[in-house]
């Protein structure tokens, strides 16, 4: 999933503030709200994350192409265990937020004092479940079990838990790794059940450690992604890998919304609207040059 990365990094920088303001889908070029920020009036001190390439800076060996040219000439201007030549989704949310960006899990004993800001437990590549991208490395239970461990050696004391805001990326390497294992169209739907009720189980275990929040990604427009459209000299989407994250997103909205009436904490689950934001930047008239 790591190809995508330009209209990533775009869309992030773009529609990210507003979407955690709770403007999900809009977007006005008039935006220029930095650093400091919160969610819905909630100021998050530490920042934890889980996921895939989208918020990986760093977990991953450095015999992975992100520790390699291109990635990360833009920013921090070498590479740096980031699959993009600049930010990623971590980074822009927690510059949003006017937090440090969390020192990655792998990295947590030679930079220990950035474990004040939190910690990011992401690997690229990875899913809900063991995909073919990076299939030795820790899937979203596994980083969430690394996360637990970290509990019950009381890296983090429960008050500190209470003012921390955590962040899941979840982005379709379960996908890729569904269809490149002979995955029928017929059989899609209901894969796409079980990794979002997985999803929903996740997001529920990471807010029951005593996390105040958690911001969950949809998925982007899947078929928009350029491994897809080069087929078409990168001028149209596949509608039918777009379907299938449109139901991922449908699925998802139902999960977050039923576990949300479950808490007792307002809003407690958040939905980062980021289908909306690829295409809101695919239609604008500036970034079609890209």
């Amino acid at each position: 999933m790591e190809e995508q990365n330009l209209i990533f990094l775009v869309s992030c920088f773009f529609f990210l503030l507003p979407l955690l303001s709770g403007v999900q889908g809009s977007y006005s070029g008039q935006y220029h709200r930095h650093g400091g920020g919160g969610v819905y009036g909630f100021h998050p001190k530490k920042l934890f994350v889980f996921g895939d390439s989208y918020a990986d800076t760093g977990n991953l060996p450095k015999s992975f192409p992100d520790w390699q040219v291109p990635y990360g000439i833009t920013f921090p201007g070498k590479p740096d265990g980031h699959f993009s030549d600049g930010r990623v989704l971590t980074e822009f949310l927690a510059k949003y937020l006017g937090l440090k960006s969390p020192v990655p899990y792998a990295m947590r004993k030679n930079k220990p004092k950035l474990a004040r800001f939190g910690m990011n437990f992401a690997y690229g590549g990875t899913g809900v479940f063991k995909t073919t991208v990076a299939p030795g490395e820790p899937n979203m239970t596994a980083q969430i079990d690394f996360f637990q461990n970290l509990l019950e050696e009381s890296a983090y004391r429960k008050s500190q838990l209470e003012s921390s805001l955590s962040l899941v990326t979840v982005s379709g390497n379960d996908y890729n790794t569904y269809l490149a294992e002979g995955g029928s169209a017929q059989g899609a739907p209901a894969f796409v059940a079980r990794v979002v009720n997985q999803i929903a189980v996740n997001l529920k275990r990471i807010h029951d450690t005593g996390v105040r929040k958690v911001a969950v990604a949809a998925i982007e427009p899947l078929g928009c992604l350029p491994q897809v459209t080069f087929v078409s000299s990168f001028q149209t989407c596949n509608e039918t890998s777009n379907s299938l994250a449109i139901l991922h997103n449908k699925l998802l909205q139902q999960a977050v919304a039923e576990l949300n009436s479950e808490c007792n904490d307002l809003g407690a689950f958040i939905i980062l609207d980021l289908y909306d934001a690829f295409y809101s930047v695919l239609n604008h008239k500036v970034y079609k040059e890209f």
